[in-house]
């Protein structure tokens, strides 16, 4: 392989690059918003699997507290009796609900379904 005449004692040459072509955007209206698909085609994703799961409440506990838990011991939570539970998507609340037993199964009846756009920040 002959050496490139355009390299001196191994260093290269940057390439020329081509300066980015002129892009006209034109300016957005006062209150205009992006514009959103109103209905997507999920039919890619409709068999991905996701983790579910119904909060009934969180609490602290230190090491020696959790290596205490017992048979019959009582976790107290930071919810209270009665208030609608959060349900999960992949961690990510998308929905409240309350708990309700049907035969021996429990299940969560939905009360409340967290907006789109707001479903991001709502992992707490």
């Amino acid at each position: 392989m002959t050496p490139d005449p355009a390299t001196t004692k191994g260093e290269e040459m940057e390439p020329e690059l081509e300066a980015p072509a002129e892009v006209d955007l034109a300016e957005l209206e006062p209150g205009a918003q992006a514009v959103t698909i109103a209905h997507p085609d999920l039919t890619p994703v409709l068999d991905v699997p996701v983790e579910l799961a119904v909060e009934i409440g969180r609490t602290r506990m230190t090491i020696r507290e959790t290596l205490a838990i017992a048979p019959g011991a009582l976790i107290p939570l930071d919810r209270v009796a009665g208030e609608p539970v959060d349900l999960l998507v992949n961690g990510r609340r998308v929905a409240r609900g309350e708990v309700v037993a049907i035969d021996e199964e429990f299940g969560l009846r939905v009360t409340e379904v967290v907006a789109p756009e707001l479903r991001a920040d709502a992992a707490s």
